[in-house]
This record gives C-alpha cells, structure tokens and sequence, in this order.
C-alpha cells in the first residue's frame, strides 16, 4: 500500500473515498464538519438518524457539495484524546469497510485522529502502521480467494506544511513497521512444508540483496558442533531437516556502538518430540517460531529506515520432531557455554535452542540482549492473548520495553526473576533440568534461560499467547514487532 500526504483541503479532493470521523456523542471531527458546511448539514442529519458507536462504519455515497465519490463515516473515541485502542479499532472497521465497497483509494485528515498526548508524526506513524498492517492477506497458497487488497493508496491530508512535514515522517516509519509487522506474519503464516530451517535462511539471503550496512550468515550443522552447541543440536537430532544458526548484523551505527541483540526462537515445527504433543490443534505448532519471525520483520524495519543503530539478529532453527535418533527425555547434552542440562522433556524445547544462541550472542559484546519466543503454554494462561510475557536481569531494560510496548499499543507485563525460582531447575545427573515443576512455568523458563545470559544485560519476551490468534481469526499477529522498533526507535532520538 502506497501511503501519501498532502496538503489539500478534504471538501475538495476528487479520491475514491474520503474517511472522517464522528466522535463520541454525535461531535463531528474537523473534517466532518467541513464537510457538514459543505453540504449543508447533510452529514449531521444521518449522524442524528443513525448514531454511530466506536469502530462502526456507514457509507454515504455523493454527499452534496463534496468532490469524493463517497465519504465513509466512522465511530471515533473522545473527541480530545482518544485512546489508541479505539483508533486502531475504528482504522481496521474502515480498512474492512473499504475493502466491501472495493476502494482502491482513500483519504484521510490528520486533524480527525487526535491521540491523546501524540503530535502529528506519533498520529501519522500510527495511521501508516494500522493501515499497512489491517491491509494484510495471506493468500500466497491458495487458488481461489488469491486477490491481493483492492486499497492500493491512502493520502492523509494535512492543514499547514509543518504538519505535513511532520506527517510524512511519522507515515514513513508507521509504514516500514507495518511491513516488517506483515513480513513477519507471512514467514510466520507459512506451513512448516514450505517455512523449514532452509527456507528461513533463503529468505534471510534475500534480505540481504542490495543492502550494504546488512551481513547475513548462515551457520550448518558442522560449524555448530565445532563451537560446541550441543543443547541446540539435540533439538534437531530428531528431523532430516538441518538445523541454521541465521545470523544477521546490521551496522547502521558508529563501529564503536555496541549493538542491540535480538534472539529469536525459530522451531518451525514443534511436534514435542518424544514427549509428543497431543493432536488438537498441532497443526498451530507452525507458530513456533513467531519469535524468529518477529527478528526479521525488525531486521526488515532497520534496513528500510536506514536506522543509525548497530542491532544483531540471531535466529537458532530448527524443527523439533520424534525421529529415530531423536533426544530422549534424561538425555544429558552440554552446552555452548559448557553447562550440562539433562532433558526431563523434550517440549521443552525452545529454551535448548535459545541457550546456545544466547551464548553465541557474547561475541557481539552486545550493549542488550532480547530473546523472544513463543516459550511457555503456561504464559498463555497466566496473560492471554493480550500481553506478553517479560522477565529480565535489569530493571532499567524492563522498564524500557514496558514503556516501549504502551507507547505502541504492544504490551508487555513483567513478572518476576527471583533466586527462589532457579530452585526448581535442580538436577540429580547435570548442572540443571530443562524444566522445574507445574508451577510458575512461564518464570522457571526464563530463569533456565538467565543461566546463559551472565555476561550481559538481558531480557525475556515470551509470545507465546500474543504471536498468534486462533478460532476464525487464524493466524500470525506479527507481535512484538512494534515493541520491538519502538524500543530501538527510542534509542536514536
């Protein structure tokens, strides 16, 4: 989708369809006011015969003394200061209700999405993003219902230059996140037929093309048993597939800089291995590596924004699956960092992937590290689908990821990382166990994970109730993506 902004006024512009707002208690937004005057409180005698609640949508065509073809009416929030929930809910009821009447162009007024403590690049940002995002479809596998989106273009129509110009910024960076949101959720969206090991370092390489300040490397099963990743190896000993360690670094900042991070699991097939999940919704288990995916669709994002940061990417992949050869539960494997783990269950599976990256991340001198991964059922109990999961070695970091994922409407919810918990990691025969017992699942997880994190500060996001939806609504959500550049963004103003 191709997103513009001009300066033009919205009672005049010839556009397939212009968007305005009607908030809470009938009060007309700036441009539906225009448009009100314009033809003669048309517009507010169908808002007083037809009161619109948050997020519906109605469709009036050629309104009088209006140059659109059709003007869509949307419910919108507090007049002042709407909540970013209620935006992002009225954009994607106005993206479905554009795709219904088959728009290939919309419009939209800066001056009707006030949010509250936003300026226009933050409003604008947030348009590019929700669009960009709402206008997704995964259609590349099928041959009927294949059609891409009919919205090829949106214009967001500014009053003054200063607001365009801070509007185009903000509509650049909301578009290139809502690529990398979509980008994700694509590699994500992918059967584990089509999304192997292979096919994720393909598609790494491919990033790679054109891009400079990018390094992409694929390290092979041979080079990961020389640097001593046995706990990785182990989750792949099961599947003909080989196992990658994707490596990307992106050096858009000073050589000096040390970079950000990002650890992502990438399981591509998690069948629990000899500790084999039950059958119900397994064919879900193609979602476990939304972490991994969540790495490249941030690593797409930098690129694109030419970002002035240094930020790694690692992603351990892999399939998890019940072979000949395949890691029996009491199994004893060692480490990257030299620790032995004895395997208690093989669905444990990410955490083993995970430590060997996580090691591997110390070559990098990182000033943080993020690891991201659909972990734990336990986190989709304890948060739903609402929150992610977040557990760190340093406050200051948490803090700063908590905030990141408010500021973009992407949240996270921090649990803790107390001594007490690493109890439960206890082993008879190795220097721990992959897993603790029933309780507190999603904690004794990232506690295994903070045994290879010593050298560095570091943090947990664990997705494992936010990277997906399922019912009717099936599918990638592309989550963390927005935290994730909200948090790097913050780190270059």
């Amino acid at each position: 989708m191709d997103i513009t902004v001009k300066q033009t006024p919205p009672v005049g512009l010839k556009t397939p369809c212009l968007v305005t707002v009607v908030h809470e208690k009938q009060k007309l937004s700036p441009s539906a006011a225009l448009l009100d005057a314009a033809s003669k409180g048309y517009l507010s005698r169908i808002v007083k015969a037809d009161e619109l609640g948050k997020g519906k949508t109605l469709l009036v065509h050629r309104v009088p003394g209006v140059a659109a073809d059709r003007v869509l009416l949307v419910g919108g929030g507090k007049a002042n200061a709407a909540a970013q929930a209620d935006i992002k809910k009225a954009l994607q009821a106005v993206n479905a209700a554009l795709e219904e009447c088959g728009a290939s162009g919309a419009a939209l007024y800066l001056d009707d999405w006030r949010l509250e403590d936003a300026d226009t690049k933050r409003v604008a940002r947030m348009l590019g993003e929700v669009l960009t995002a709402a206008a997704y479809r995964f259609n590349e596998l099928k041959t009927k219902d294949n059609k891409p989106s009919k919205l090829k273009r949106v214009t967001l129509l500014g009053k003054d230059r200063r607001q365009i110009a801070a509007a185009q910024e903000g509509a650049r960076i909301g578009a290139a996140v809502g690529r990398g949101v979509n980008f994700a959720r694509n590699l994500a969206n992918r059967p584990a037929n089509v999304c192997t090991p292979t096919h994720l370092a393909a598609q790494a390489r491919e990033l790679k093309k054109g891009q400079r300040k990018l390094r992409v490397d694929v390290l092979e099963e041979k080079r990961m048993r020389e640097l001593g990743m046995g706990s990785l190896l182990s989750v792949a000993s099961g599947t003909r597939e080989p196992a990658k360690l994707i490596v990307f670094e992106y050096r858009g900042g000073p050589a000096k800089q040390k970079p950000v991070v990002l650890v992502g699991k990438g399981v591509t097939f998690d069948t629990g291995g000899i500790s084999l999940k039950p059958a119900a919704a397994m064919d879900e288990m193609k979602f476990d590596m939304c972490g991994a995916a969540s790495v490249f669709g941030a690593i797409q994002c930098c690129v694109e924004l030419d970002l002035p940061l240094n930020v790694v990417g690692l992603v351990p992949a892999t399939e998890n699956m019940p072979g000949g050869e395949a890691t029996r539960p009491g199994d004893i494997v060692t480490s990257m960092s030299g620790q032995t783990i004895e395997i208690l269950n093989t669905d444990a599976e990410g955490r083993l992937i995970l430590a060997d990256a996580l090691s591997y991340a110390e070559r990098f001198n990182p000033d943080v590290v993020i690891d991201i991964a659909t972990l734990t059922g336990a986190c989709v109990i304890a948060l739903g689908e609402h929150a992610s999961g977040l557990m760190s070695s340093d406050q200051k970091l948490a803090e700063r990821l908590l905030a990141a994922g408010v500021a973009a409407d992407d949240r996270c919810w921090q649990l803790p990382l107390w001594e007490e918990y690493q109890q439960s990691l206890k082993s008879n025969f190795a220097d721990m166990a992959n897993i603790g017992g029933r309780s507190a699942g999603t904690i004794t997880a990232a506690c295994f994970l903070s045994r290879f994190t010593k050298q560095y500060r570091w943090a947990h996001l664990d997705i494992a109730g936010t990277a997906w939806l399922n019912g009717a609504k099936k599918g990638a959500t592309g989550r963390p993506v927005p935290l994730l550049m909200e948090f790097l963004l913050q780190r270059v103003r």
